[in-house]
């Protein structure tokens, strides 16, 4: 006989809880990163199980709090709760998007969200591209970034500490403003874009080498911003810490570094021990863009 796939016989466990009031309506079910510790399956896994549950009903994500057994009648599907509203789709999303990414985004998980149909969301968003949009602009319009301040670098790196904020609060952030040749028409980011270039607009550098600076910097905070998406991704997804995995794997490098000519790569680490932090990381190369930047100007006014 053919073996039950792993997701269903979760799903099954789940749902014998809530059958046996160990998990009564208004509960927290686990978490697919709680299912991944207790069971030992893939995230993949995990979410298709929680995903069964919410196809029969039996689930409800609830945003800010989590995935909770459902009452029998849900406030909104009784015409109590909030009216739907472009707004509250918009916010419905970007919370879905901080707790489990953007993949996870769509206008059918939107709409089991909310206790409504996929068409009714269609009535105030034509569609997930208009939404992810909806969600930047929602993102980058949450906080102002102030006066501009009076001396180019002082401009430039308030910027960049703004922005990386903005990643920080919502890492899908990267990955939706990731194109630079088609960006996202969003009215917040044109204005960070005018706010950056203000600071540069005594520096002396013609018109290309400002949006140059400002690109460059931008894409700076935002490869590091998906480099810490992508590490976050990836303790989800193995349920290991940073310290777990290197420990994990440490045999693999030991072999690999005994095995070939890495004469400095060694002389770096004999006297010291080096933990690549990424906020270390970021301070080191911000200083060293800006520095970059005051020899452009320099060499500019000379």
């Amino acid at each position: 006989m053919p073996t039950e796939p792993p997701y269903l016989r979760i799903a099954a466990e789940l749902r014998r809880r809530m059958a046996s009031g160990e998990l009564a309506p208004g509960d927290r079910v686990p978490s697919t990163r709680a299912v991944v510790r207790e069971w030992g399956v893939a995230m993949a896994t995990a979410t298709k199980a929680l995903s069964v549950l919410r196809a029969e009903g039996l689930v409800r994500a609830v945003p800010g709090i989590g995935t909770v057994v459902e009452d029998r009648i849900s406030p909104v599907a009784a015409g109590g709760g909030p009216a739907l509203s472009r707004d509250r789709i918009v916010r419905t999303a970007v919370e879905l998007a901080d707790s489990e990414g953007l993949s996870a985004v769509s206008m059918r998980r939107i709409a089991t969200i909310l206790a409504t149909s996929t068409m009714a969301l269609y009535r105030h968003v034509p569609g997930k591209a208009e939404l992810v949009r909806l969600m930047s602009e929602a993102a980058f319009g949450e906080r102002p970034l102030g006066p501009v301040p009076h001396h180019w670098r002082t401009g430039l790196e308030l910027a960049a500490r703004w922005l990386r904020a903005v990643y920080g609060r919502h890492p899908w952030m990267a990955q939706a403003m990731a194109s630079f040749t088609r960006p996202t028409a969003s009215p917040h980011a044109m204005r960070y874009t005018e706010w950056t270039l203000r600071a540069l607009k005594d520096t002396g550098l013609p018109p290309h080498a400002k949006l140059h600076t400002h690109l460059t910097l931008f894409a700076y905070v935002q490869g590091l911003a998906l480099a810490a998406d992508m590490e976050a991704q990836a303790r989800q997804d193995t349920g290991l810490s940073d310290e777990e995995w290197m420990a994990r794997n440490e045999p693999q490098f030991d072999a690999i570094s005994t095995g070939g000519n890495f004469q400095v790569l060694h002389t770096l680490f004999e006297h010291d021990t080096f933990e690549l932090d990424l906020d270390t990381l970021f301070e080191f190369g911000l200083q060293r863009t800006l520095d970059g930047i005051a020899v452009m100007i320099g060499e500019t006014s000379a």
